[in-house]
């Protein structure tokens, strides 16, 4: 296990010397964070940007003012983020959790438990990780399907590995809170950028070297 991790360690120094500081999750403040992760389900971050500018330009961006919303008119602000109306439903959800630690910063990221995420509707692990992560600075790595893809081109792990199971091999590897975030930001650009799921970019892969779909693509 020390060394899966040690490698891990070092595909994240390989990736972090190709791309540079990502700087995710990107947002002014906790709570346009949490609005964000909910928004970006099944979305572009391009649609989520429109939706959240869609709240700042109504002032509207603060969890006391879209508590007052109702979910009808919440839905209309965010509707460049798609599927609107279930999202709006989802932040309302989140946001009455919100609510009882009295929209407090503080008060929130020292109380609130990841399985209190989870029982919101809506809210996934992916989700609450993000607000766990990104939000709260809580040391929590973020599972996607660029992960997982990833991981499995790595032979780090197969296609019936859980997120749990995922998750775990990321814990322990750094003690510093920033590499948490920017690993799970660098694998989203590279696997965005190169790790194709059609026509991946082998020759330009930074870790193409570790990659066994790397080598077999190079030899065809």
């Amino acid at each position: 296990m020390d060394q899966l991790k040690d490698f891990l360690l070092e595909i994240y120094n390989l990736l972090y010397s190709e791309y540079g500081p990502q700087g995710w999750w990107p947002a002014d403040n906790w709570f346009e964070v949490i609005v964000g992760a909910v928004l970006t389900q099944n979305t572009s971050w391009k649609n989520v940007e429109k939706a959240i500018q869609n709240l700042k330009l109504n002032n509207l961006l603060e969890p006391e003012r879209l508590y007052k919303l109702s979910e009808q008119e919440l839905a209309q602000f965010i509707r460049p983020a798609g599927f609107y109306n279930l999202k709006a439903k989802r932040l309302k959800n989140l946001i009455e959790l919100l609510r009882k630690y009295d929209f407090d910063f503080k008060k929130t990221a020292a109380q609130i438990k990841r399985e209190e995420l989870l029982s919101v509707n809506g809210v996934g692990k992916e989700t609450a990780d993000s607000i766990l992560l990104y939000a709260f600075d809580k040391p929590i790595f973020v599972v996607d399907n660029y992960t997982r893809r990833l991981l499995q081109r790595l032979e780090v792990v197969c296609g019936e590995a859980d997120y749990e199971e995922i998750q775990s091999l990321f814990h322990g590897i750094s003690s510093d809170l920033q590499c948490y975030k920017e690993y799970h930001a660098l694998i989203v650009r590279h696997v965005k950028q190169i790790c194709l799921k059609n026509k991946p970019k082998c020759g330009d892969c930074c870790i193409g070297m570790f990659c066994k779909y790397s080598i077999l693509s190079t030899k065809n």
